[in-house]
């Protein structure tokens, strides 16, 4: 028997990337203290924060106008599954937070979907998981966008794609409704 055969069986690593947009990150610098591109591990019990006091939180943002605790996010196993998903909680009590279009209040939480835009104030942060199997801890991996993400990352429209590809504002701009027609007139 070879040493490989032998070995552990290795584990996929559950990783959150989280990328960090502002419109002021060149000249005031707020993420300076954050590690950008390279993982990090995090024991699976404890809440990663995010907020102005690096005294409590895992993840520092130097600015004045962020939270001394702005948000957490909680790593768990799903009920009745194999499957991890994080939980997102606002911990400010100034500031609302919106995780895609939801907005979340004081101690207000959801699941974190496996991709999504995280806004709080001026801040943009695109979150996605990369699943993984295992259970005493994560990862995270931190990236900086040098363009907005809301313009960079096209969430899905919630306006119906009619089947000829033609958008109703297309005829609204040109002053004309839309009418109806058979296929078979075409």
């Amino acid at each position: 028997m070879t040493s490989y055969e032998e070995a552990e069986t290795e584990e996929t690593v559950t990783c959150l990337h989280l990328t960090f947009y502002h419109p002021g990150q060149d000249e005031k610098m707020m993420f300076r203290c954050l590690n950008f591109c390279r993982r990090e591990q995090v024991r699976a019990d404890d809440t990663a924060k995010f907020g102005r006091d690096s005294s409590v939180c895992r993840y520092s943002l130097v600015d004045t106008r962020v939270s001394r605790i702005q948000f957490s996010l909680q790593f768990y196993r799903k009920l009745h599954t194999s499957e991890y998903g994080f939980e997102i909680k606002n911990l400010s009590k100034k500031t609302k937070l919106t995780v895609n279009q939801t907005e979340l209040g004081y101690l207000n939480k959801i699941d974190l979907p496996w991709k999504c835009i995280i806004c709080f104030g001026d801040y943009q942060i695109l979150a996605e998981i990369q699943e993984g199997e295992a259970v005493d801890y994560f990862e995270t991996h931190l990236h900086l966008a040098e363009a907005p993400i809301l313009q960079e990352k096209c969430l899905p429209s919630l306006q119906p794609i009619p089947e000829n590809g033609i958008s109703p504002s297309f005829f609204l701009s040109q002053g004309k409704s839309p009418t109806e027609i058979d296929e078979n007139d075409l």
